[in-house]
């Protein structure tokens, strides 16, 4: 049967190709211990269950409005007011299927043939698929870990053309964990000011900070609410990642053409997981400070020892739940008898001899890295750690 030229193009998302390889080995009996998927190992909070049992038993399982409920939207406006201090109205928020649907709708609203988005790498596997996928073109600008992550903003201004329409950013970072520094911020908002471009923020990872950080959204600088899309969802904060619920804020006439391309695709987002997401917003907000605490006792458990192997250098990640290890020192190398040559080669040797699945940097556009989520318990990463550290000591 035909498929189309844009569907075969596209590639599988190489986090879920990891987990998918980790799950047929366990079923063959393999002990595989998975820290490719980045989903909260924490339980959805109870108040969030519970609301989403009211709503099944007061039978609200209808259609919505294609871009959500007016509740969650209330919801969604009032957490921004309270999370990172930007003011919003109701018509400028747009509920979808979970984040990853939004930025499709905003790449969809947004790419004509031929324009560019400029992304910073590290980037997350899907930005440039979707980017592809409405016939624009991505223009990476890498972003190493000697630097922190931070991005070098003459490279990003000597990347602009007169193709450019955006750039798109995403802090805390997946897959780095990077946060981007105040300065940095405000010079690549400066850069979409002077250039006159939108700015697309994915701040999924937002309440996932360390070190008592607080946030910067690049909507809160002056003129840059109507030039920035921020992107956002409660998958990650409230252990969510398979309600769905994602949302974009934008300018209302932006929005407006969100909803509409929305209404055709899918309609609504799941009504009940609309009104689960009311609650998760409103309600009490101390199991995501519980899961921060964690998050960051783990993190201050495996970046440690991983700075400790020999040839493995790692930045120590500012937010998210993610480390992403330099291990290009062992290219050329021969590992378990396996010639080591690229990131990919690197994961395939782990989950083979070690049974640890990672997922290679060449997938987030940073080749010499592999990703390592430590959303998993203590337990695993400790025995992950010890794996880790034997494989890469085996001649």
């Amino acid at each position: 049967m035909k498929i189309a030229q844009r569907v075969a193009s596209i590639a599988p998302s190489p986090t879920m190709e990891g987990a998918k390889k980790a799950k047929a080995m366990r079923a063959e009996g393999k002990d595989v211990l998975s820290f490719a998927v980045g989903e909260p190992d924490f339980p959805t909070p109870e108040n969030v269950i519970a609301a989403a049992v009211t709503a099944l038993e007061e039978q609200k399982t209808k259609y919505t409005n294609a871009s959500g409920i007016d509740e969650l939207k209330a919801a969604i406006v009032a957490a921004t007011r309270r999370t990172i201090g930007v003011e919003y109205d109701a018509s400028e928020v747009c509920i979808s299927n979970g984040a990853k649907h939004t930025l499709s709708n905003v790449f969809a609203t947004l790419l004509e043939p031929g324009d560019e988005v400029i992304v910073l790498a590290p980037y997350w596997v899907t930005y440039p698929e979707l980017i592809k996928l409405y016939d624009g073109r991505t223009v990476a600008v890498l972003a190493g870990g000697e630097n922190d992550f931070q991005p070098d903003i003459a490279e990003i201004a000597d990347a602009i053309t007169d193709r450019t329409v955006a750039i798109c950013i995403n802090s805390p970072n997946n897959p780095t964990g990077g946060v981007l520094t105040e300065q940095s911020i405000r010079d690549i908002a400066g850069l979409v000011i002077e250039n006159d471009l939108t700015l697309i923020s994915d701040e999924i990872y937002k309440e996932i900070l360390f070190d008592d950080r607080e946030y910067l959204s690049p909507a809160g600088l002056p003129d840059m609410k109507q030039r920035t899309i921020v992107v956002d969802g409660v998958a990650k904060s409230y252990a969510m990642t398979g309600w769905r619920i994602g949302w974009s804020l934008a300018p209302a006439d932006f929005t407006k053409g969100l909803g509409s391309l929305q209404s055709q695709q899918t309609s609504n987002a799941n009504t009940i997981a609309q009104w689960a997401g009311v609650e998760a917003l409103t309600g009490p907000q101390e199991s995501v400070q519980e899961m921060c605490r964690e998050f960051q006792t783990r993190r201050d458990y495996i970046i440690p020892a991983l700075q400790a192997m020999d040839g493995v250098e790692c930045a120590m990640p500012a937010g998210a739940f993610y480390a992403f290890p330099d291990i290009s020192a062992y290219f050329g190398r021969t590992l378990g008898g396996r010639r080591i040559n690229t990131s990919l080669e690197m994961t395939d040797y782990l989950l083979a001899e070690a049974w640890i699945s990672t997922v290679p940097g060449i997938a987030f556009g940073a080749e010499g890295y592999i990703r390592i989520s430590f959303a998993c318990s203590m337990e695993q990463i400790e025995e992950g750690v010890r794996r880790l550290e034997e494989a890469l000591t085996s001649a």
